[in-house]
């Protein structure tokens, strides 16, 4: 008997901004723009893969591409393998600008293998999907963002991904803004010192603690919870616009940091700020109000299926 669903399977899996500004790769923040992947196990052999939106032309249509390899990945995991399946990604979130694309593909995909399969929530927990994660991506925040939904904070204990999330507070929107140039993150992690000093490390984690509160329960505090000093300054370079609208927003009272490893830069405020971080970034930014995700990724129903 085949342990394959014969219906395909579609998941949406959201974007996410990591660090916001002090919790370097501990805080996530899943927001509400979505990535939808959509397969079915096929009876001929290999993968053929379509994809719209986000990526389309740049990301690679074999068994390379990021969401086929978490699949196989998640395959493997449950001791299966199917002759070959198809894929169709319809991507929103964009590429290279620091908003979870790649922590989206390898989450989608996990859950998306594990969903094809009759018996994969029996074989495969959201727990051991996040640890399969990390064979593609080191870094845990984005990965929680995407997997868990909400405000996470990520950790690694003995070689193991631990997660708490919780629901921000209603009132907190998170605002976008995407410049036209993109910051891959190998070299905006190479940019970041070996060392930091005891007096920054301590301001960090005082602005840290105080960011879980302002964002669950007194979004009052956001603009102090969301300074920082270890890592933001030492890449400035790499993205000097971002950080030249960051110097502005902040400095108008709003709670603007780069997010994750830029360029984008994420706004944490109330509804009625867009219009306002559109006109500081100009023209050349796309700017987007946000809602914060309270899912991850999750299987939605396919239309006729």
């Amino acid at each position: 008997m085949s342990p394959w669903r014969s219906a395909p399977v579609r998941v949406r899996v959201p974007a996410s901004s990591a660090n916001l500004g002090p919790g370097f790769d501990s805080f996530g923040l899943a927001l509400g723009l979505e990535d939808s992947l959509t397969a079915m196990v096929s009876d001929d052999a290999g993968v053929l893969i379509e994809v719209e939106g986000e990526g389309l032309g740049e990301v690679a249509l074999d068994s390379s591409h990021l969401v086929a390899r978490s699949m196989a990945l998640a395959f493997s995991a449950m001791d299966v393998r199917p002759t070959g399946f198809v894929l169709r990604c319809t991507n929103a979130i964009p590429h290279g600008r620091g908003l979870g694309s790649s922590a989206a593909a390898i989450i989608g995909g996990l859950v998306l293998a594990r969903g094809l399969h009759s018996a994969g929530d029996s074989l495969l927990t959201d727990q051991d999907l996040l640890q399969l994660a990390l064979e593609l991506e080191p870094h845990p925040d984005n990965l929680a963002a995407a997997l868990f939904g909400g405000f996470t904070t990520a950790w690694m204990s003995a070689g193991r991904a631990l997660v708490v999330s919780q629901q921000a507070h209603p009132s907190i929107r998170a605002i976008v803004a995407i410049p036209e140039f993109k910051v891959p993150t190998a070299e905006a992690r190479s940019a970041l010192p070996a060392m930091v000093s005891r007096v920054d490390s301590s301001f960090n984690i005082a602005r840290a603690a105080l960011l879980v509160h302002a964002i669950t329960i007194d979004p009052a505090y956001l603009l102090e919870a969301t300074e920082d000093r270890l890592h933001q300054e030492a890449r400035r370079a790499m993205y000097a616009p971002s950080m030249e609208l960051i110097d502005q927003l902040r400095a108008d009272g709003l709670a603007a940091s780069i997010s994750g490893a830029g360029p984008t830069v994420l706004v944490l405020a109330g509804s009625d700020q867009a219009d306002a971080v559109q006109v500081a970034a100009g023209a050349n930014w796309r700017v987007e109000e946000l809602p914060i995700a309270s899912r991850g990724a999750h299987v939605d129903p396919v239309p006729g299926s």
